[in-house]
């Protein structure tokens, strides 16, 4: 006879991706005549549930070398940035987003700037980024169980079971 069980555990209940690009502005203190090299630090993110969707809040560092006074002399800009992005994750089945769930953040493509221009003293900045999202909790499984045990072989002892183990099977591995 069979019977069902639930068993509760985690499993990943929804899950999605957000791209986002977004326009920067650094001002300079000299009139900029080069962009010499133009990169993306330290990017640091988290999320949480609010209202039954996922606000991710986040900053990362961008570096602007660049020459002025007639690409006579060098500078090197260093601007933290902040954003906060919501994101709407489809969940699965009956599902609910609770204070319970576990929100899993994920950089799948790290923030990069793709366009830079100057105008003067004005540095324009364009980075793109994507995140993805995926919310753990609570689920049930169903798991048949069999109740007759009749079918098995109970007969067997332990001594008729082959013991062949070696001990040393590890000894040289690692060394």
């Amino acid at each position: 006879m069979t019977t069902l069980k639930e068993i509760v555990t985690k499993a990943v209940i929804g899950k999605t991706k957000k791209s986002s690009k977004e326009e920067l502005t650094i001002e300079t203190e000299a009139s900029v005549d080069t962009i010499l090299g133009c990169w993306v630090i330290n990017h640091t993110f988290s999320g949480h549930e609010a209202g039954g969707k996922v606000n991710i809040d986040g900053s990362y560092d961008i570096n602007v070398w660049y020459a002025y006074e007639n690409n006579t002399k060098t500078n090197v800009l260093v601007r933290n940035f902040f954003y906060k992005d919501t994101v709407n994750v489809k969940l699965r089945n009956t599902a609910s987003l609770d204070s319970t769930s576990e929100i899993i953040v994920r950089s799948l493509s790290a923030p990069s700037v793709t366009d830079v221009k100057v105008d003067g003293k004005t540095i324009k900045l364009t980075t793109e980024k994507e995140l993805g999202v995926e919310i753990v909790g609570d689920m049930k499984v169903r798991v048949a169980v069999e109740d007759d045990y009749d079918d098995y072989d109970n007969d067997i002892q332990i001594e008729d079971l082959p013991m062949d183990i070696n001990d040393n099977y590890l000894s040289g591995v690692n060394q």
